[in-house]
């Protein structure tokens, strides 16, 4: 079959043309801003306005292309889990072995159905379950599993403001019934090593950081460049950063990670805070902020912006 296998061209944009694409995008998906339903079982992210949308592009090469609302600060939540995971298999990929999959779950996030059924192996890491088991074993790999996360992010972005929102790290532990049964099962299976109180503060506290779309887009640039972090150093091995990538693909929208990969066709990360950071390998990485979610919990006009940036570009991995 001619042109079977055949590299599509890769051709650089000029920076202007970055950010044009930009701007272009955030038009397009002007329309949807305000659609959906900000998270309103944590009560401090049902404070935020809806008619929020920010949008970030970082580039390999050092570039970064910003439209809307992308330097204004939002939850981290869910996105905070790629972070946390990239550190422990820094540390020791091993150590989660047998303790989570890497299988798309097709349930809800907090499904405890699904987790009892499999004997408190949660998974994926980026379902609640698996993502406290990823903090439960930063903690005992760290001693701190919150600092680590910080610091890390600090350096990426480079700033040193970045933070807990103690506001919000409030909210999630006073609302956070159903993750807290969810590490009880798992330590009733024996899958906890920090201690549940121990692993849901980190978890919880991790996923209350608060981050830019700009600062988010910079920090994640290192799964772009196969593992090597801004200032050089190697955080993971080229098979590692494939690894992460690869999760991201399939799990890391929530039960919709069929159809983000149909749509987008880049490994992303959502959170219910209305960020999403997606990863085209070799080229940068994007964040989009905007806090109405659609029912599976992923932003609406993010994921609107994403289809758009990459039918555009046809920057994707397909």
């Amino acid at each position: 079959m001619a042109g079977w296998g055949r590299a599509r061209p890769r051709t650089a944009l000029k920076p202007l043309d970055c950010q044009s694409l930009v701007d272009r995008v955030a038009a397009a998906a002007a329309d949807q801003v305000g659609e959906g339903a900000v998270a309103e079982y944590i009560p401090a992210l049902a404070q935020v306005p809806i008619d929020r949308f920010g949008l970030a592009l970082a580039t390999v090469d050092g570039g970064l292309y910003c439209a809307g609302d992308a330097h204004e600060r939002f939850s981290l939540q869910s996105v905070s889990k790629v972070y946390s995971l990239a550190l422990v298999t820094a540390l020791d990929a091993a150590v989660l072995s047998g303790r989570v999959g890497v299988e798309p779950s097709g349930n809800a996030f907090n499904s405890l159905i699904q987790l009892e059924y499999e004997h408190g192996i949660p998974r994926n890491p980026f379902i609640n379950a698996g993502a406290i088991v990823v903090a439960d074993q930063l903690q005992a790999l760290t001693g701190d599993a919150v600092a680590a996360v910080l610091a890390f992010l600090r350096a990426e972005a480079g700033d040193p403001t970045i933070d807990v929102d103690e506001a919000v790290a409030a909210s999630e532990a006073g609302h956070g019934a159903r993750n807290t049964a969810l590490a009880y099962l798992m330590a009733a299976h024996g899958n906890m090593r920090s201690g549940v109180d121990v692993a849901l503060d980190a978890y919880f506290r991790q996923c209350s950081i608060a981050m830019s779309c700009a600062e988010v887009a910079k920090a994640t640039l290192f799964l772009a460049r196969h593992g090597v972090r801004t200032d050089g150093s190697r955080l993971l091995s080229v098979p590692q950063a494939k690894r992460l990538n690869a999760i991201m693909m399939t799990c890391g929208a929530y039960d919709a990670a069929g159809e983000f990969a149909f749509r987008v066709g880049l490994p992303g990360k959502s959170g219910v805070g209305g960020g999403i950071v997606a990863v085209i390998p070799g080229r940068g990485t994007v964040c989009v902020w905007s806090p109405g979610l659609d029912r599976r919990g992923n932003s609406v006009a993010g994921v609107a912006a994403l289809d758009r940036l990459t039918s555009e570009t046809g920057w994707s991995v397909f």
